[in-house]
């Protein structure tokens, strides 16, 4: 079985990507043959900035290496060095309804929260479908926010195999239902868009401001406190086991604390649970060739089952002569 997911290059990560998108991916590598790429090409609909995306690219390797991804296990690449997916983007672009991407969610939200319309945003979706298709996917882990693109995907792939055959393989989507939405600072979903996230690497200075940050009530430290519907609490409930979920519960039913004192608790959580991850970071940004051979190496073997994929699809159309 063959599972495929993209990453955004989009900087710095927080522990609401960690817990809502990232851990699962990672341990997705033990379910079947994992295919997962740094959408480099994605990135140029909203990124105008060479630099930035560079940086960001690298940064994106950087992270998801020291979270676990093992490039023996799985495929790992970035988006740009297999270019085929742009060839075989070009060739569904002429399988897909104009009707079909102007019903597109993603692409209606962007322009009307204020993003510059262009062919790119328009046509993701085919890009997104090229990606999938490309390398005979079997499953699609995405968020309730992908699910449309992953259909679209399905009624390209439909279109192209009546013209030419059975020829592209049937994606199933996966939506992971059991993933919570990680609480920022402010209660809302955390989100760079909202500025409430916590970062899970970076400045531990500005990490403890973040936490400190947490919005919580104005109970009096000589009195009891409520955990149930708390923000430092949920966010606890990430990092710890029952046991210390218990404790941290008695702790708050008891006057004496304040809820600065459960955020230093939080804090520590945090740090402790993510210092190994952030050893091996260092050294990661302090190997940048290394990162590149892994890099190199996953587009390697991504490009070779990319060319034998396309030199069919090209037979099927014509392109070979």
């Amino acid at each position: 079985m063959r599972i495929l997911s993209g990453i955004q290059p989009s900087g710095t990560i927080h522990i609401g990507n960690y817990f809502g998108m990232i851990k699962k991916m990672i341990e997705s590598q033990d379910d079947g043959e994992l295919f997962a790429f740094i959408a480099s090409y994605h990135a140029l609909t909203s990124v105008k900035d060479k630099e930035f995306l560079q940086r960001n690219t690298f940064e994106a390797a950087v992270n998801f290496l020291s979270l676990g991804m093992d490039p023996e296990k799985s495929t790992f690449w970035v988006q740009s060095d297999v270019p085929e997916v742009l060839e075989l983007y070009w060739i569904l672009s002429n399988h897909t309804p104009m009707g079909l991407l102007e019903r597109g969610h993603s692409y209606k939200d962007k322009t009307s929260k204020g993003i510059k319309a262009n062919h790119g945003l328009f046509s993701y979706p085919v890009l997104m479908a090229a990606d999938i298709l490309l390398f005979d996917s079997n499953i699609v882990p995405v968020g309730k926010d992908q699910i449309q693109h992953v259909e679209m995907t399905r009624d390209i792939a439909n279109t192209f195999n009546n013209t030419y055959g059975d020829i592209l393989t049937m994606p199933e989507l996966k939506v992971d239902t059991d993933v919570q939405s990680v609480p920022g600072t402010d209660g809302a979903k955390m989100s760079k868009s909202y500025g409430n996230t916590i970062d899970m690497f970076g400045n531990k200075k500005v990490i403890k401001k973040q936490v400190m940050k947490i919005i919580t009530d104005s109970t009096a430290l000589e009195e009891p406190k409520e955990w149930e519907n708390c923000n430092v609490y949920t966010l606890c409930k990430l990092f710890m086991n029952d046991s210390e979920l218990l404790e941290l519960q008695n702790r708050y039913e008891t006057a004496g604390e304040g809820y600065g004192h459960f955020k230093l608790t939080l804090l520590n959580k945090i740090n402790e649970h993510f210092a190994p991850y952030n050893d091996k970071r260092e050294y990661y940004l302090n190997n940048p060739n290394e990162v590149k051979e892994i890099l190199a190496h996953g587009a390697s073997k991504a490009q070779k089952i990319a060319k034998e994929k396309m030199k069919i699809i090209r037979d099927a159309v014509g392109l070979s002569y």
